[in-house]
């Protein structure tokens, strides 16, 4: 019997796929559990349709995520720290700081959590900063860690 998956199903495949199962499978398991629906030439074009919506959605996603990592990349943040001798910071400069410093500058809000320092940053000066946007776009934002 075929079905089409509408959850993931260990060793079987997963959400959306077509199987093939065996009768009692599909109907004491699969069928009653919710965890997909028989395979009819109406459900088939239903998958279909549905993986076309979900492939477009995902382009547009994926175009607006290219537009924004451009029109970042073009933009330096300036961040004011308070520093001590020698022009190292008292603490660090976060995630949190720089996004609030970017929605301050420019006016657009950037997530937080979407920015990847990898070192900490601690004394004055410009850094280049990664901002993961989608998990295939990451833009570059510019901080220029300045004296306040």
């Amino acid at each position: 019997m075929k079905i089409i998956l509408l959850q993931d199903v260990k060793s079987l495949g997963k959400k959306g796929d077509l199987v093939e199962v065996k009768t009692g499978y599909a109907r004491n398991y699969i069928l009653p559990g919710k965890l997909g629906v028989e395979a009819t030439p109406k459900n088939i074009n239903d998958l279909k349709l549905q993986k076309a919506k979900e492939e477009k959605e995902a382009r547009i996603a994926l175009e607006a995520a290219q537009e924004f990592a451009a029109n970042v990349a073009g933009k330096a943040v300036n961040v004011t720290m308070k520093t001590g001798d020698n022009g190292k910071l008292f603490g660090s400069v976060s995630s949190k700081e720089i996004a609030a410093a970017y929605k301050d500058q420019f006016g657009t809000e950037i997530d937080k959590k979407k920015i990847v320092l990898g070192d900490t940053i601690k004394a004055l000066g410009t850094y280049k900063v990664p901002y993961k946007v989608h998990p295939k776009v990451t833009a570059e934002l510019t901080v220029n860690v300045i004296e306040g």
